[in-house]
Parts: C-alpha cells; structure tokens; sequence
C-alpha cells in the first residue's frame, strides 16, 4: 500500500516553504564565515525540503477533499475583516500563511469569489510586510485571470513568492518567512481537523496523524530562526505542546521505500509507517490545533 504523506493545506503555502531556506546571514569577508554561512543554508534547505515535500499537488488535495464528501464551508476560515486588525511583522507573517491556506481552499471549491477576496487579505498583509512588489497590480491581474488554472495559478503565485524572498533575504528576515509556514501549517492542519469532524473520513484522519512526520520537521526549522523573531520563541512553546498531543499516537512501523518527485515536490512512501488516530487522540489534537490557531488569528 502506498501511503502519500500529505497536509491538507494547499499548494500556495508550499511556496512560502521553497524560501524559508533561502534566508542567509550579512555578508562577511571572511572565508570561513562564509562557509559556516552555506553550511547552515543547506541544513535550512533540508529542513524545509522535509516539510515541503509532505504537501500534495492542488489535484490530490482536491481528490482527497472530494473523495471524503467534503463540503466547502466559509465559517471555517478566517474571516477577510480580520485583515486589518493585524499589526506587528509576527501577525501579518503568521496570517499571510493563513489567508494563503484558506485562499488556496476557496480555490479548490471553485469559490471565485471569495477567492478574490482572500488574494486582497494576501495583498494586504504582503504590503504591510513591505513585500507588496511580489504581489503588484500586475501579478494580481494574472491571478484574477487564472483563478480557474489551478497549475497556472500556482506558478504565477511561486513566482511571487521568488519575489518576495528575494526582498526577506535582502534585507535579513528569514524568521519572517518562517512565521508565514508556520501560519500556513496550522490553518491546513485546522481545516483538516474541522472537515474530519464532520465528514468521520478515514483517510482525511490518516493524513492528520501523520502530520507528525511534518510538524517535527517545522519545530527544527523554527529553531533554526529563533533568534530572528520575538514571536517565535513563544510559538515554538505552542507547538511543541501540539507534539505532545502526537507523541501518543502508536505507528505500526514496517519497511520503508521513499519516492520523491522533485518536479512535483511530492514524496510517495511505500509500506511505510501508518498512524492510526482514535476519536479520543483525534480531539485532542483538534483541540490544541484550533487553541494555536485562534491565538494566531485573533
């Protein structure tokens, strides 16, 4: 059997994960600064390689999505007026990786509406981070023109993304781009816990369990950029009380095969470990998950 490691929060944010790696230190004259410089970018690379690649395609999200007779429901999103009550760099960051979880599941629903009105939270949000070049008059045209491509949308959104990483690194806030993963892990993991509260789906409540796999992976690169913000020391206490929630769940271990389609950037494991959730842990989780998220989006 294979089994795809997955979150269920959307393509858009697995962007933001291709540049958390990319942040580097000031330049230094020094040789051996500049190796302990690349020595550690490729460790950050890594680290954010393991989390990004744990998130599916748009179509085998929406597969999943479908397949477990989910139902698009706004109420589960945050709300677009939330946008302007966020004020510090830690809130836009944190709740640019939200709006991008919840742009990118009113796109999986068709919701062109409401779509837009997400991508202007986005817009908003980028622009009070002063990466608003990223996402300009133009670039929002071409997603207003390819909100029905989902393949399109997103390479019109990486690039963006490019754009707004080149911007962090220059001017030395990787622990900015950090906080947007972060945001944007927590409201996929929300959205999967509220869908398989009403939808009892197996297959969405697999997923949920094994994004221990992936949110091991987050705490070491939040680590790695704990000095960089003051809100990531606090959130890093946060998550890892979520650990403890996962650490409870037995995985019925068997030999594991890794696949990885770095064009895709899906990896396929084969016969690899199954975390199996009871309604009890199930809970648990879902409750420390929306306790997280509602302290980021308040």
């Amino acid at each position: 059997m294979n089994i795809q490691k997955t979150t269920l929060f959307a393509a858009f944010i697995a962007i933001s994960l291709i540049f958390v790696a990319c942040g580097s230190s000031a330049d230094d004259s020094s040789n051996g600064a500049v190796d302990t410089a690349d020595a550690q970018s490729k460790v950050l690379d890594v680290k954010a390689q393991n989390v990004f690649y744990s998130i599916p395609s748009p179509i085998e999200t929406t597969t999943l999505l479908k397949a477990a007779g989910a139902k698009y429901n706004a109420k589960i999103l945050n709300p677009i007026e939330n946008a302007s009550k966020y004020e510090t760099v830690a809130s836009k960051a944190l709740n640019l990786g939200v709006y991008g979880s919840d742009l990118s599941f009113t796109s999986f629903f068709d919701q062109t509406q409401e779509s837009m009105l997400y991508l202007r939270c986005t817009n908003k949000l980028a622009s009070g981070l002063g990466i608003s070049g990223a996402f300009d008059e133009s670039t929002t045209s071409r997603i207003e023109a390819n909100m029905q491509n989902r393949d399109s949308l997103l390479a019109i959104i990486s690039d963006s993304y490019w754009n707004a990483d080149a911007y962090l690194k220059d001017n030395g806030q990787p622990g900015v781009s950090a906080l947007i993963v972060a945001g944007g892990w927590i409201e996929g993991l929300y959205i999967a816990t509220q869908i398989a509260a009403t939808t009892k789906n197996e297959g969405i409540v697999t997923r949920i369990g094994e994004q221990k796999l992936s949110l091991e992976n987050l705490i070491s690169l939040l680590e790695s950029y704990k000095a960089e913000n003051d809100a990531i020391p606090s959130l890093l206490i946060q998550f890892t009380d979520l650990m403890k929630t996962f650490d409870v769940i037995p995985a019925n271990a068997n030999e594991t095969v890794t696949v990885t389609d770095t064009v895709k950037k899906v990896s396929t494991i084969s016969n690899g470990s199954d975390f199996k959730l009871n309604p009890v842990q199930l809970k648990q989780i879902s409750d420390k998950c929306a306790e997280i998220r509602n302290k980021i989006i308040q």
